[in-house]
């Protein structure tokens, strides 16, 4: 009975962790995508963090194209590696590779679209709070979402001083994880066994 609290304990921990680190490394991916301003407290704090593994990796990986493939590689190896351990803590298997391929490409899906989600809903709150404000964060926050926000602006222009652009932007990420993430998790599942 308790092996089970232990359990649950490790499982708390190792999402935590690998949640965090991972978030990380994906917000430098995302900032570096749009080009975010590097000299910007959190830019410089996510780069701190997140140097020790990428250093390496860009000695044998070089971005191509325009994209950062050493945190790319990262991100699915510590996604992966959380799966693992969550497999191995919760039934003592590692998930076959197949079906792990599809649960870290759909797990890193939903990470980028809650980032964005939680961003957009973050900057209507400011922008009914504090309406103009500056801040560093809120920079970053903006640089985020614009691209995403911008095409929805495009198909529904502000009107009577409201921009529906967030709400727009919201549904269809929402609409992203009910049809595609989550049919990705269900085949991952089913590949894993």
């Amino acid at each position: 009975m308790g092996g089970n609290y232990f359990a649950q304990a490790a499982l708390y921990l190792i999402e935590i962790v690998f949640g965090l680190y991972i978030l990380a490394v994906l917000l430098r991916y995302l900032l570096a995508r749009v080009r975010a301003d590097f000299y910007n407290p959190l830019s410089q704090f996510l780069v701190k963090i997140t140097n020790p593994p990428i250093k390496p990796l860009r000695r044998i990986i070089p971005g191509y194209l325009g994209i950062d493939w050493p945190s790319i590689i990262l991100l699915f190896f510590l996604q992966g590696l959380e799966i693992i351990m969550i497999a191995l803590v919760s039934n003592g298997h590692i998930p076959a590779p197949p079906g792990l391929i599809v649960l870290i490409i759909a797990n890193l899906l939903k990470t980028v679209i809650y980032v964005h989600m939680f961003i957009i809903i973050i900057q209507i709150v400011i922008s009914w709070v504090n309406p103009g404000a500056y801040n560093p964060i809120t920079v970053i926050m903006y640089q985020l979402s614009e691209p995403i926000l911008k095409p929805a602006r495009r198909l529904i222009p502000p009107a009577g001083g409201f921009d529906f652009s967030p709400m727009i932007a919201i549904i269809v990420m929402q609409l992203m994880i009910i049809l595609l993430v989550s049919p990705l998790m269900d085949l991952g599942a089913r590949l894993s066994y």
